[in-house]
């Protein structure tokens, strides 16, 4: 390769030099790239890499020497890096980078002459700096030479890292095991326009692996109408983890929240029945083997560090609602007997036609369900004597109409009772880490009531519907379906995830 400034072509001045690299630069940056054959192509890649380590060289020398004559206090500034960011308009991790290139080839000066030679590139030239630094101060200018000359010889990236863990285990035998580069571990987060940001880092392997199982563990498909790229994945997994984090008042500075326990108590446990059905027996049993539900010496131990919520439940019993039924038909001297079946075409005699009954009942229904919920009804009476403050606090109400600011936290918890899960169409995000969402939004008239709100989680909510437009819809079963904008739609119920 012939030199790039050959001897009749030094520039006699720094301003010429500064000039010729703004012409090689431009001439360059105006050639009709795709025009070249691919080797020319090829050598010009090549000759540029050798230009950056060049560059890199040439800036970290030219950085040490202005900052050791303190050149950044003529312009009234107290550091080299502010002063970079000021005059060169280069980001703070930028100009940060700068000044770290400055001080890591002043301690290698070896290094430093291999990229002005072009013989090493700057990722190389790096790395190496970064395996010297591991051996003792006094062994550091042989293992550069050794290293640089290795690389310029041929040697791999992999072969450099061989002989530099060899040296280390020559230098330094009573050591347990190589430097995890805990010293040299870093994050940067620049925030740029509109509040988006980059992040850099050098990561220990602890902390390496700790993020690729959150990466791995939340960045997954979610499903076949999960179009994301790999890198967008990744970034939306990290997100993810930064909300459940505070979501779970695990930051300082947040009161974080204990464990919550739910007491279920049936109606006639308060009004202290003998004994559970046999159903309300299963039910339990089922629901204590499913996560989060714990029962016996467990749930007590849960409850030491946990706020408690009682949830009253109850059951309709058809035939207390039939002698209901007849007691008040009997208390105004209406005809009353055994219903008639709905499919009699005339009601015997003496008896209510069946719909009229059957609406009579349903109003008794309604009255007596009045009567036991809400703040004064029995059920709430019943609770508040209990000895247990926890258990005997005020009732809270089932559902509200108009919307708020926030979604009140027993209307997210009857939300989270009715869908355990992510109320997407085979999504199996748990709900307890799932966002609330409002079917109808509430720019346009949607209330925070409970039939117009769902637990979605992060992608289904934020990417799926409020990016590509699905829309999901709640049917009085509490089964949904989710259309797609072209018209694509996936059940819930069975079978499950059909495309339609």
């Amino acid at each position: 390769m012939i030199s790039m400034c050959q001897n009749s072509q030094q520039p006699a001045r720094m301003s010429e030099a500064l000039a010729m690299l703004d012409c090689a630069l431009d001439a360059l940056t105006a050639s009709d790239a795709g025009a070249l054959p691919a080797s020319v192509q090829a050598q010009v890649l090549r000759a540029l890499e050798r230009a950056e380590a060049k560059h890199t060289a040439a800036r970290a020398k030219m950085l040490a020497a202005f900052t050791a004559k303190d050149g950044y206090e003529d312009d009234g500034q107290g550091s080299a890096r502010v002063w970079l960011r000021w005059q060169t308009r280069i980001t703070k991790s930028a100009a940060a980078g700068a000044v770290g290139w400055a001080r890591r080839l002043t301690a290698h000066p070896v290094i430093a002459g291999a990229l002005a030679a072009g013989e090493i590139s700057v990722s190389w030239a790096r790395a190496v700096c970064e395996w010297s630094d591991r051996l003792p101060e006094d062994m550091r200018a042989d293992a550069d030479q050794i290293l640089a000359g290795a690389s310029a010889g041929g040697a791999d990236l992999a072969d450099l890292a061989g002989l530099a863990e060899e040296m280390y285990q020559r230098s330094c035998p009573d050591q347990d095991g190589p430097d995890d580069g805990f010293d040299d571990r870093s994050v940067g987060l620049d925030v740029t326009f509109g509040g988006t940001g980059r992040l850099t880092g050098d990561l220990t392997a602890g902390c390496t692996a700790a993020l690729s199982a959150v990466l791995e563990a939340l960045g997954r498909k979610a499903g076949p109408e999960d179009i994301r790229t790999a890198a967008q994945r990744r970034h939306d997994a990290l997100a993810e983890a930064c909300r459940r984090l505070i979501a779970a008042g695990m930051v300082p500075g947040r009161a974080g929240q204990p464990t919550q326990i739910l007491v279920h108590m049936g109606l006639d446990q308060l009004r202290d029945l003998p004994g559970a059905s046999p159903a309300q027996a299963a039910w339990q049993a089922a629901r204590t083997h499913q996560p989060g539900w714990l029962a016996g010496p467990e749930a007590g131990a849960a409850a030491c560090d946990a706020s408690v919520v009682p949830i009253v439940t109850g059951h309709i019993d058809p035939a207390a609602l039939d002698h209901l039924t007849d007691a008040f038909l009997a208390s105004h001297g209406l005809p009353h007997g055994t219903p008639s079946a709905p499919g009699a075409s005339h009601p015997a005699s003496g008896q209510l036609p069946w719909r009229s009954r059957l609406r009579l009942r349903n109003a008794l229904l309604a009255l007596a369900a009045d009567a036991l919920s809400g703040p004064g009804g029995l059920a709430a009476r019943l609770r508040a004597t209990l000895d247990s403050p926890p258990l005997a606090s005020i009732s809270l109400p089932l559902d509200i109409g108009p919307a708020s600011d926030t979604i009140p936290v027993h209307l997210r918890r009857l939300v989270i009772a009715r869908h355990p899960q992510c109320a997407f169409p085979g999504c199996q995000q748990p709900a307890s880490i799932c966002d609330i969402h409002h079917l109808i939004p509430r720019g346009k008239g949607g209330p925070t009531a409970l039939h117009n709100l769902a637990p979605v989680c992060s992608f289904h909510h934020l990417v799926a519907i409020h990016r590509w437009g699905w829309a999901l819809t709640l049917h009085p079963d509490g089964t949904t379906t989710a259309t797609s904008p072209d018209g694509r739609i996936l059940h819930s119920h069975s079978p499950p995830a059909n495309a339609a």
